[in-house]
């Protein structure tokens, strides 16, 4: 009899394997789910606290793109949650599209299938949000497009865990053998034909399960004729070996992303150096890649030339008062104006002409005027 033969003869038996395979995979996916969200989510926080906006000649335009960008994109989200979504198809799907309605509005697709093209613009249809399906479709020119890499994320996530998953699924098993409760119950007098007996028995038999699993301290009666006796193996054992697996898989998927484990892990030895890398090798590429899409989409070439920007002020991991004694010395050294220096900051130029100007303060001079005798 073949092994098909088996399963189609006996149905109860094809049952239990598939129930066995999907309650063994279970907790194994949760934890996969989790290292995912966990850094993905980071990075959708710390982006949507950026703000979006276009300098024309160094002068912050307060107009419709301002308002779209930072606080309402359309009316069923605010302008965080828009980013944070945003951010998250991107990683996730490693891709996002974000059509324009005709009311202005800004929708992030679910779903939509793209025709490329060489010599044209390529072309999305079948764009759905939500529940509704738009019966247009739309060109590249007139869409916000991202793709966040060559390879999808989950296609590199699933290949890892591939190895992790097998790993994590026999710790799991080896923990849960060591720490069950085994026991053996010897009865006597108990007449198999009596099911009065039987039901009485097999209900005693319960309580006294339920009280050694659910309390601290479980007192079990002694019966005349029933014997307990629990065969467990009382070796100490802890998860510590189970959370170095996970610990190990959420790394990886951090690294893959740009992020640093120690940040994901909430380690505080050294968090500045762990927080400077993962702006400069994860947020600084992100906020790239949509700076140049929506220079394009929302700048005209020849606005471009003149000197137009689309300007992200990303969330600052420093203190402005940590910058104080380094921005004293850039401006009393003459290498940079005030206005430089606050534009380098994030902040908007001021009108005070004297902010233009290269200062110096009296202690800074030549050597050849020292050597002259000059003042310093």
């Amino acid at each position: 009899m073949g092994l098909f033969d088996l399963f189609k003869k006996h149905s109860e038996l094809e049952q239990m394997y598939d129930l066995d395979l999907i309650e063994d995979t279970s907790d194994r996916i949760y934890y996969k789910k989790l290292a995912i969200a966990t850094c993905v989510n980071l990075i959708a926080r710390t982006i949507s606290q950026s703000e979006f906006r276009i300098k024309k000649k160094g002068i912050v335009q307060h107009d419709e793109f301002y308002y779209k960008m930072n606080v309402k994109p359309n009316r069923n989200q605010s302008a965080s949650e828009f980013w944070e979504t945003f951010v998250y198809k991107l990683i996730h799907d490693n891709e996002v599209l974000i059509v324009k309605t005709d009311t202005d509005d800004l929708l992030i697709a679910d779903n939509f299938y793209r025709n490329e093209y060489a010599m044209m613009d390529d072309v999305f249809k079948d764009v759905t949000v939500k529940n509704y399906t738009f019966r247009r479709s739309f060109i590249a020119s007139d869409v916000i497009y991202l793709e966040y890499s060559n390879d999808n994320l989950s296609r590199l996530v699933n290949s890892l865990y591939t190895d992790y998953g097998e790993l994590f699924g026999r710790m799991l098993e080896f923990q849960k053998h060591n720490n069950q409760i085994r026991a053996t119950v010897d009865t006597e007098n108990v007449n198999p034909k009596d099911p009065e007996k039987q039901s009485k028995m097999q209900n005693f038999i319960d309580n006294m399960y339920q009280a050694i699993k659910n309390k601290a301290f479980a007192i079990v009666p002694q019966q005349k004729g029933f014997t307990y006796n629990e065969q467990s193996d009382r070796a100490s054992s802890s998860v510590e070996e189970i959370n170095k697996i996970t610990n190990g898989f959420l790394d990886h998927v951090a690294r893959a992303l740009g992020i640093p484990p120690a940040l994901v892990r909430g380690e505080m030895a050294d968090v500045e150096k762990s927080t400077r890398n993962y702006m400069t090798f994860c947020i600084d590429p992100l906020l790239k890649k949509v700076k140049d899409e929506f220079s394009g989409k929302f700048i005209e070439k020849k606005d471009y030339m003149n000197g137009e920007r689309l300007d992200i002020r990303r969330v600052s991991y420093r203190d402005l008062f940590d910058l104080a004694s380094a921005v004293d010395k850039l401006v009393s050294s003459s290498v940079f104006t005030g206005n430089e220096v606050r534009e380098a900051a994030g902040h908007e130029r001021s009108d005070d002409e004297l902010l233009d100007r290269h200062i110096i303060t009296k202690n800074y001079t030549e050597l050849e005027k020292l050597l002259e005798g000059g003042e310093s």
